[in-house]
């Protein structure tokens, strides 16, 4: 049920002011907007004083640049370089620490990949999470109890209503999972979405929205499901989704998956153990401005070293190409969600009642999406301390909107709204809290809006040049760990390829 613009802008602040006397310190991490409109604002650099060559360049640290940097390294190539423009690589799967325990700053957990999956599966099979004999390592596998929802004053067990729904409301729930298990045996909802995915789909021509009311499924507790799922996997409401997408959060995941795959730093322990592998070929700090051809080789260009490469995988965000790749295509049926995440560091645990604490914790008809609980995955007894990751998706309204309006926001404000959302289910929780740091992301995440199989922009960069590679998962419209990964070993069988005169 989504907030009116009123309520999302936040024109009055009546209810979210602190009530406890505690000071709680904190602020803005990983806050490089300044830095990225360099690129949009097209400032002049200077001249690099320093250059190098390499066979491979791979412009963006996240998991897909990552994961290039893994596959080309496991085929022998030691000749390449991972530029990332921030000080620490891994994107949206970066991670913290305290002195408590590590925590996720965006990605937190991988589901269990099933036998199409291949490639996340070689990477866990490599990192231990996948024993030889095809069993997962108990101590990645989430614990139980694994979610719970906020409603009506008290938790309960689980994501779907349980007090509320009537039994027509319960009968649509049942036809809807139905229905999901019948798109997932047909075989077209797959992880990757490359694997099963059509150039186009009548699904989707429509938005979630659209298709829910012409299924009749007007039930509002599915439909506040739906929009959760919605806003949890791609940062928009069912209505500005992709039915094809919205379908897919449903229909793909394996029907026996025993997990998710989760760690306390969430799939930043993913990211620490691919730069384990890859880490001396990283450079951090090297905002990629310009990428041109140079005769059979590609200069790539940061304010301080110029590099020359045989071919480079394009790994940042897709948008980007066009503001730095000569002749790159424009990416306008391109749209990125907007997200803020905060971490709290708590030295106790607010009063408790009904159900104890889960892993993911979701409050009912609330802008945010809930907290995950770094220390849920600890066989400790005892743990004192603990550090909750609350995440909101501004979905609410346009992203260009949202963008603007959270860059504006200082971070007492966001603190206080942080605390005011997550205080409806802990009215104690300001007592509890001693730290809490936010990282805002204008452009977290693809959008699947209505049209994106179609996409010309996913056409086009797909057909880019020879040797220029691009590898982000918004080229599957997905923002998720196995399309990111996926994207990344793709165009790096593809470079090795043309580094081996097949191409």
């Amino acid at each position: 049920m989504p907030l009116s613009r009123r309520q999302f802008f936040g024109l009055t602040l009546l209810g979210l002011t602190r009530k406890s006397g505690r000071v709680i310190t904190g602020g803005f991490v990983h806050d490089s907007a300044a830095l990225g409109h360099q690129i949009r604002d097209r400032v002049a650099f200077p001249v690099p004083r320093e250059s190098r060559r390499a066979q491979v360049v791979v412009v963006g640290g996240g998991i897909a640049g990552l994961s290039a940097a893994w596959r080309l390294a496991k085929a022998g190539l030691s000749d390449l370089a991972v530029l990332e423009m921030e000080p620490e690589a891994g994107g949206n799967a970066r991670s913290g620490e305290t002195s408590a325990t590590a925590y996720p700053w965006a990605a937190h957990y991988v589901p269990v990949p099933g036998p199409r999956a291949t490639l996340v599966r070689e990477l866990f099979a490599e990192l231990g999470v996948l024993k030889p004999d095809g069993r997962w390592e108990e101590t990645a596998l989430c614990q139980a109890p694994q979610e719970r929802l906020f409603l009506y004053g008290r938790w309960q067990d689980g994501l779907e209503p349980r007090t509320g729904p009537t039994s027509r409301d319960r009968d649509q729930f049942k036809r809807f999972d139905d229905r999901m298990n019948a798109f997932h045996a047909a075989g077209e909802f797959t992880i990757p979405m490359g694997l099963g995915a059509p150039a186009s789909s009548a699904l989707d021509r429509q938005s979630m929205a659209a298709w829910l009311a012409a299924e009749g499924f007007d039930s509002p507790w599915l439909k506040w499901e739906v929009d959760y799922a919605c806003r949890d996997d791609y940062g928009a409401m069912a209505a500005a989704t992709s039915a094809w997408a919205g379908i897919h959060y449903f229909a793909a995941r394996e029907r026996d998956d025993p997990g998710p795959l989760t760690w306390p730093a969430g799939n930043g322990w993913i990211t620490r153990r691919l730069l384990e592998r890859v880490g001396r070929h990283v450079h951090t700090g090297q905002l990629v401005h310009h990428i041109a051809r140079d005769g059979s080789r590609w200069r790539v260009l940061t304010p301080t070293i110029e590099w020359s490469a045989e071919a480079v995988i394009f790994a940042a965000p897709s948008f980007l190409a066009s503001r730095i790749v000569e002749g790159a295509p424009a990416t306008p049926d391109f749209e990125y969600s907007p997200w803020l995440t905060a971490n709290l560091a708590l030295d106790r645990w607010p009063a408790e009642k009904s159900v104890p604490p889960a892993w993911d914790n979701v409050i009912f008809d609330s802008p945010g999406l809930g907290y995950v609980v770094a220390t849920h995955q600890s066989l400790k007894t005892f743990i004192p301390e603990t550090v909750w990751t609350y995440y909101w998706s501004l979905a609410d309204a346009s992203p260009r909107e949202a963008r603007t309006w959270l860059l504006q926001q200082d971070w007492g404000t966001l603190r206080d709204r942080v605390l005011a959302d997550l205080s409806k289910a802990h009215p104690d929780l300001a007592d509890c809290v001693t730290r809490l740091d936010i990282c805002r992301m204008g452009h977290a995440m693809i959008r699947p809006t209505p049209g994106f199989l179609a996409s010309t922009s996913r056409r086009d960069l797909r057909a880019a040049a020879s040797g220029l590679y691009f590898a982000h998962s918004d080229l599957s419209g997905l923002s998720l760990f196995e399309e990111a990964q996926f994207r990344g070993v793709t165009a790096a069988d593809l470079a090795l390829k043309r580094l081996s005169g097949k191409a």
